[in-house]
């Protein structure tokens, strides 16, 4: 079986003349969701797949869909007969303006076989000239694939090789996101091996001496590794020797490396060709010449190893000698390797003759962390989670090193001035201007209206790129602008969640049936049934202490935490806030909760009762519906029943009003059920189900029974916390299920609001992993309850048949998107990223809460 290798991200193009089994091929070895089918594309926008005057089109249609999912990271694969350069060319160019690899797999499997095959195929009408024709254009272009621009060709010559292939997905070399860490990145060493002795010994590496004794290793403290950003050469006095112990630290895993422009020009110059000795390269050359030749020839294949920049820690850490931008984070082409080489200029020089260097930095936006050197700073400084390392060790600057994730700066000064440079170079600390690039330096606790405004792509770890809509932006900013709390406290939104699929059952709009089989479907097989209580969701950021809060959140006033409502609005006025917030600390103090998980938490849950916070929408909405219903319908009960006495046919009316008499009882006592009087806080209660947050971490990834365990432990401390009953429930156990139904059938017959099912591992992936994130929970509320929502009359049966209309698609996609980009604010949040990163999460909540769906879901 021959195995055909395929970048995880690539533009696969298939090439074949007609019924060579490119379609075959592709439905056995890629997803129906990967392949885009030229002759299905002439379906879509003809009607008919053979209709070749629509070629045109069908080609426009599917060149767009590939260009959307390139953009959005995901193989893609071209079913087409693709044998004419015309054809190939567009689809080469299409994967460089997205830099990703184009991929070829030719299928030659003879023109006999494929006459044959065309034979057999009721839906082909052309004859063999037209298989004749396509063969000979393929076999002039086998030999030209690679020139063509196709990094790699796979080709198949017989059915038997097609039937024997297997395609083997890989990862590029710069893609390393398995590798976590922790990393020490090390700026620009430029031949200063003294120096770099210097460094490693302070962040702890054990140097490691040949016979001769130079250093060939260095071996990290547990669990680290070093990461090189390029420039190892020229201009220092000792190159090779900085070459042999960072080549020994790659060869032994200790280190990673990434090239810098003066590593390629290194290499082109040892390999003959022609370059502009100049910039210290002259230096490397001579120190190089004095060696063996088997160490030069090791540099050679060390230089040409290596990449143009790596992605680490899951997404979350990027470094390059020259910067890399989002887009091209993880992705391959020249476009990409000249950028992280050697950043972007203005095409202008200054007055030392040296290029002006555009500072990308400021407008970067993206997720991940980016370090990187090149262009020499007297300090290092953070610039919208970029920051550049290259202190200029070698014109007697310091050599730096960023201790990731911690963000520590660990530097060492030069021990001379070892060359010379062109522009004079400033020593740390001094008055001396820094580089035009660096001169704005955000504040990273500063927020930009800029950041907001317009359509907006936020990036997320679990659900990639969310879209968010100009005028969807615009509402949220008003909210965010005049209503919500201090912009410092507010580092999470809570998520809207959607209802179980409309349930069947007579007299039922929803049953907890329905949840237990979607996540069953969905392969989650243990489940936890929350109680739903009828308040207001809440969320509450808590502090140790001042310090804790001044240092972290910079809070206002000696204040410890904030309590916000769903829409970022404080429940209560400052002096109350302040009480709450007090009374949380001291339960999280006494309860050891502190201790276990640090210094500052953010705890989900629901204020009670639902009055606290919606007193105006009862009095105004609910109340005077209740009032008006209860003053009339007796009324009109009463009048049509003297009428009827009298013998007049309104037995049906007066059936109706007597069904709507009742019906609006029920509804006043499912109203009244959640709402008792409170005075300040008294008759006000927190119950929390979770712990989102803390100094330094997340807890998604811990079950949903260690968040109710830590959330009982606060119950147990103070009557202001309320406790969350709930039950676990095996979906694939028809006792266990037939058990919770029950359970939700007693709890909502007591007047509860009903409950919600989540998956109890937490976070987790819909079946197979393919699906994406699996729905974080699903309501289930209770038939009387749901007057609430829909109305009094809402169980008559021709309104719950409308109602049973209800589409649920739009809410399922949104609650998935806002609890991805909870996710990631939380994640910015923990990792102590600038404010403008986590609000550019929670900002986005809000906004998608402006999208059109039915509010009643």
């Amino acid at each position: 079986m021959s195995e055909l290798t395929v970048p995880r991200t690539s533009l696969v193009v298939l090439v074949g003349v007609s019924g060579s089994g490119k379609s075959t091929f592709a439905r056995t070895h890629f997803a129906p969701t990967e392949v885009l089918s030229s002759d299905v594309c002439r379906g879509l926008v003809s009607d008919d797949e053979n209709d070749q005057a629509a070629t045109a089109d069908a080609f426009e249609v599917l060149h767009f869909i590939a260009a959307k999912r390139l953009a959005a990271d995901r193989l893609t694969v071209v079913d087409a007969t693709n044998v004419q350069p015309s054809a190939r060319r567009s689809l080469v160019e299409l994967a460089r303006a997205h830099d990703v690899l184009p991929v070829a797999i030719v299928l030659d499997v003879g023109e006999q076989v494929c006459v044959a095959r065309n034979a057999e195929r009721a839906d082909r009408s052309f004859g063999a000239q037209v298989v004749r024709r396509q063969q000979a254009d393929l076999r002039r272009s086998l030999k030209g694939l690679q020139r063509e621009g196709f990094r790699a060709v796979h080709v198949l010559r017989s059915p038997e090789e097609v039937a024997q292939a297997s395609i083997v997905r890989t990862t590029l070399y710069v893609d390393k996101r398995e590798e976590t860490g922790p990393f020490d990145v090390v700026g620009d060493v430029h031949g200063c091996r003294a120096e770099l002795l210097d460094l490693l010994d302070r962040l702890g590496y054990e140097v490691v001496l040949d016979g001769q004794g130079r250093a060939v290793d260095a071996v990290p403290p547990a669990g680290r590794r070093a990461v090189f950003v390029g420039d190892l050469v020229d201009r220092g006095p000792d190159t090779p020797g900085v070459l042999r112990l960072v080549m020994g630290m790659v060869a032994a895993g200790h280190a990673l490396c990434v090239s810098g422009n003066h590593e390629n020009k290194l290499l082109r110059a040892l390999r003959g060709r022609k370059v502009q000795v100049a910039h210290g390269l002259a230096e490397s050359l001579a120190q190089l010449a004095a060696e063996p030749e088997e160490f030069r020839a090791q540099v050679v294949e060390f230089l040409d190893s290596l990449v143009s920049h790596y992605v680490l820690d899951g997404g979350n850490l990027a470094v390059a000698h020259a910067g890399v931008l989002e887009q091209y984070q993880g992705r391959a082409s020249g476009r990409v390797r000249e950028f992280c080489l050697y950043g972007q200029t203005t095409g202008e020089t200054d007055e030392f003759g040296l290029p002006v260097r555009y500072p990308w930095a400021n407008d970067y936006r993206g997720r991940a962390t980016v370090v990187y050197g090149h262009t020499p700073v007297p300090e290092p400084e953070w610039v919208n989670q970029t920051i550049c390392v290259d202190t200029g060790c070698v014109f007697g600057g310091h050599l730096t090193a960023l201790r990731y994730p911690e963000k520590d700066l660990v530097a060492v000064p030069a021990h001379a001035v070892h060359h010379d440079p062109v522009k004079p170079f400033p020593a740390a600390g001094s008055q001396v201007p820094a580089e035009p690039e660096r001169a704005a330096v955000r504040d990273p606790d500063v927020l930009d209206v800029t950041d907001v405004l317009g359509k907006r792509v936020v990036e997320t770890a679990d659900h990639g790129r969310i879209t968010v809509r100009e005028e969807n932006a615009a509402a949220a900013l008003e909210v965010v602008s005049r209503f919500a709390v201090d912009p410092r406290w507010l580092v999470h939104l809570p998520p809207t969640m959607s209802p179980v699929a409309t349930s069947r059952r007579e007299g039922f709009l929803e049953h907890p049936d329905e949840a237990f089989a979607a996540y069953a479907a969905d392969g989650v097989q243990a489940v936890v049934c929350e109680e739903k209580h009828m308040g207001s969701r809440a969320l509450a950021l808590v502090c140790r202490d001042e310090q804790v809060a001044r240092e972290r959140f910079g809070a206002p006033g000696g204040a410890l935490g904030a309590v916000w409502t769903r829409t970022g609005r404080s429940f209560f006025d400052p002096s109350l806030t302040a009480a709450l917030v007090g009374e949380f600390r001291a339960a999280l103090e006494s309860s050891g909760v502190f201790d276990e998980l640090g210094d500052w938490l953010v705890l989900d849950g629901e204020l009670l009762p639902w009055s606290a916070k919606a007193g105006d929408l009862l009095r105004t909405q609910y109340a005077a519906v209740g009032a008006a219903g209860r003053s009339a319908l007796p009324v009109a009960v009463e009048v049509l029943g003297r009428a009827a006495a009298r013998g007049l046919d309104v037995g049906d009316l007066l059936a109706r009003s007597r069904s709507r008499a009742a019906n609006v009882v029920a509804f006043t006592d499912a109203y009244r059920r959640y709402c008792w009087p409170t005075d300040g806080l008294d008759g006000v209660r927190f119950a929390p189900f979770a712990v989102l947050a803390g100094a330094g971490r997340t807890f998604a990834d811990r079950p949903h029974d260690w968040h109710l365990s830590v959330a009982d432990r606060l119950v147990a401390t103070s009557e202001r916390f309320a406790p969350t009953r709930r039950l676990v429930v095996d979906t694939a156990d028809p006792a266990a299920v037939a058990g919770a139904v029950a359970w939700w059938e007693e709890l909502t017959a007591a007047g509860g609001e009903g409950m919600v099912v989540k998956p109890l591992a937490n976070r987790v992936r819909g079946r197979g992993g393919r699906g994406g994130l699996a729905q974080p929970g699903l309501k289930v509320r209770g038939r009387e309850y749901l007057r609430i929502v829909y109305g009094p009359d809402y169980l008559e049966p021709a309104n719950l048949d409308r109602l049973r209309q209800r589409g649920l698609g739009r809410k399922r996609s949104l609650a998935l998107r806002e609890y991805a980009l909870g996710l990631e604010g939380l994640e910015r949040a923990a990792r102590g990223e600038p404010l403008w990163r986590v609000h550019e999460c929670t900002f986005a909540v809000l906004a998608l809460e402006s999208e059109p769906v039915d509010p009643r879901l």
